[in-house]
C-alpha cells in the first residue's frame, strides 16, 4: 500500500492529508485494494454499492450502454480520482453505470459507513475527509451539468465547441490534453465518430483549433 501513497495524497478526497497521518487513517478506514485486468468489469449496472473507488493506478471508464451496445460516456477516472461517490453514499441504491477497467487498473476501495461515522476519538484528519467528500460530491454534480450541457447542444460543432471552451476555462490555458480518445469521446459528446472527425478537421482548416491525438489547441 505504502508505494501509492503518493498516490492517494494527491486525490482530492485526502487533500491535506500527509503521508505520515495517512497511515493512522488508512488503519481508521480499513480500505481493500484490487486489481483489474484490462476491459474487466470494476462494477455493473445494478450493484448495490456501499465503498468509494479510488483509482491507485490505470484508469477506469464510466459507461452506460443501452441493450444494443451505443455507448455513452459519463467521465474517467485515472489514478488519484474516485469513483461511484454518489451511489456509495446513497444507502441501497443500485448503479446504472457500469465501471470497465480502460487499462490494467488497481482500485481502493473505502466503506462509505467507516468515512462518515466518526470515529470514537473523532480525530481531525476523519473530519477533514468527511469535508473534502463533500466537496468532491459537489464538484462532479458540477461536471455532470456540463456534460448535459454538452450534449445538450444541437449541431456536433457546437457540443465540440461547448466541450473544448469548458476545458479551457477548467483548465485555464487555451493548450490541454484530454482525456478521451477519438472514440471515447464521440460517445461522451453523443455524436457518430465519423462525424466528430469531420467537424474537428473543418475546424483546423478555419484555423479555429489545432490537435494532434488528444492534444488541443484553441486559436482565439
Amino acid at each position: 500500500m505504502k508505494e501509492f501513497f503518493s498516490v492517494i495524497c494527491s486525490s482530492k478526497l485526502f487533500s491535506g492529508v500527509s503521508e505520515n497521518e495517512l497511515a493512522a487513517m488508512l488503519a481508521c478506514l480499513d480500505p481493500k485494494v484490487k486489481d483489474f485486468r484490462k476491459e474487466a468489469f470494476v462494477l455493473r449496472c445494478g450493484d448495490t454499492v456501499d465503498s468509494i473507488g479510488l483509482v491507485l493506478s490505470g484508469s477506469v471508464l464510466i459507461v452506460q450502454d443501452d441493450i444494443w451496445g451505443n455507448r455513452n460516456i459519463l467521465s474517467k477516472a485515472e489514478a488519484g480520482t474516485t469513483f461511484a461517490t454518489a451511489f456509495a453514499c446513497a444507502p441501497g441504491s443500485k448503479t446504472n453505470v457500469d465501471v470497465i477497467a480502460e487499462t490494467p487498473v488497481t482500485v481502493m476501495f473505502l466503506d462509505v459507513n467507516r468515512i462518515l461515522n466518526v470515529c470514537p476519538s473523532a480525530c481531525d484528519h476523519h473530519t477533514r475527509i468527511i469535508r473534502n467528500l463533500l466537496g468532491e460530491l459537489a464538484e462532479k454534480n458540477l461536471r455532470f451539468s456540463e456534460k448535459l450541457r454538452h450534449v445538450g447542444q444541437r449541431t456536433t460543432r457546437s457540443k465540440v465547441t461547448s466541450y473544448l471552451s469548458a476545458e479551457a476555462r477548467r483548465l485555464g490555458t487555451y493548450e490541454f490534453d484530454i482525456p478521451f480518445s477519438r472514440q471515447q469521446l464521440a460517445d461522451y459528446l453523443g455524436v457518430e465518430r465519423s462525424g466528430l472527425s469531420s467537424e474537428l478537421g473543418k475546424m483546423r482548416d478555419e484555423r479555429l483549433i489545432d490537435f494532434r491525438k488528444n492534444h488541443f489547441v484553441l486559436k482565439v
